[in-house]
């Protein structure tokens, strides 16, 4: 069960605003206001989803599924060029004899 919030919405969400639009850092507006930097945050990742219209989360699953992919392509590659190293150097001391 979710507990009742002890800032009222229309605050949370004008903190909120006041940190996306102003450009200021999430700890001078906290402090500002008396409240603390990560609750603000949660408040402000929330407006930028409503914000975004909730693509926001979407890509960011899609990039992080791409980076996956990438970090793996990149690990295997890697790998292959270190072989192929090693296969070089092989073969040069090969034809030397």
């Amino acid at each position: 069960m979710a507990r009742q919030s002890k800032y009222p919405e229309e605050f949370r969400r004008q903190a909120a605003a006041l940190v996306l639009d102003s450009g200021r850092t999430l700890r001078d507006v906290g402090r500002e206001l008396g409240v603390n930097h990560e609750t603000l945050r949660n408040w402000v990742d929330r407006m930028r989803q409503e914000r975004d219209g909730g693509r926001l989360s979407d890509l960011a699953a899609d990039e992080r599924a791409e980076l996956v992919r990438l970090r793996r392509q990149v690990a295997q590659l890697e790998l292959e060029k270190e072989i192929l190293k090693k296969a070089a150097v092989f073969f040069a001391r090969e034809t030397e004899r």
